[in-house]
């Protein structure tokens, strides 16, 4: 049987990646960058989310997982693989959808910062930082990237938050608040509860290692978050 005769099967995603497939324009092309196993791939092609995906990553090693993801689900002939550090692998307007995962929000600033040809309205930005959540958030801002939705959930027992973004030129100065949480609180899930609670969590922390004149203003943020995750609860 020839791969476009073969049956199509998506793979099972985690939390983090079905929030993130949500978020990926339907009948376009997603590209992957930093794809490791290939799950999203696969799944966007065989669930017929995506005409086709590119998976991207900066070693050869997670593409040959991904190219053999891909393989098992039937949707090889769906898929290019790219090696490649970043958006360099990509030509602006290539792709519908730009999934950046797996990493921590001061390298997915670094990506970005890297490829500003990307800065264009038409192109959906879906964000899974491992960490620096905040710092995220407020480069997307300060950079002219309107952060349209986000959805707090939890993977291999860490909390994660996955974001939809596109560029629309606007720049803003974002506060505390929204630098924190974002627009987690606006799911109202368990999941986001939990996620807010983790934010205040790292809001007390950090208020531990500044200055005393700055202590109580991380303080009172933590204790808005931690009332914003009661009230996701109710």
């Amino acid at each position: 049987m020839s791969a476009q005769g073969a049956e199509m099967t998506a793979p099972v995603l985690d939390a983090r990646l079905s929030a993130a497939a949500s978020y990926v324009r339907s009948g376009g092309v997603c590209a992957d960058i930093g794809c490791d196993h290939g799950k999203l791939c696969a799944y966007l092609a065989a669930s017929g989310t995506c005409k086709g995906v590119i998976a991207c990553d900066v070693k050869a090693a997670p593409l040959e997982r991904a190219h053999q993801t891909l393989e098992r689900a039937g949707v090889l002939h769906l898929a290019q693989l790219r090696l490649g550090d970043g958006l360099s692998v990509l030509t602006p307007g290539e792709a519908d959808s730009i999934v950046i995962a797996g990493m921590s929000g001061v390298t997915i600033c670094m990506i970005l910062q890297a490829a500003p040809q990307f800065w264009q309205s038409g192109t959906r930005f879906v964000f899974v930082p491992a960490t620096k959540h905040s710092v995220l958030r407020g480069f997307l801002a300060e950079s002219g990237f309107e952060l349209l939705e986000e959805t707090p959930c939890a993977a291999a027992g860490k909390c994660y938050t996955v974001m939809a973004a596109e560029y629309t030129g606007v720049c803003r100065n974002p506060g505390l608040l929204e630098r924190a949480r974002g627009k987690a609180a606006q799911k109202q899930t368990p999941e986001a509860a939990i996620y807010l609670e983790h934010v205040a969590h790292l809001c007390e922390k950090y208020a531990r290692g500044v200055s005393m004149e700055q202590r109580p203003t991380f303080l009172a943020l933590a204790q808005q978050i931690r009332q914003e995750a009661q009230q996701c609860r109710q």
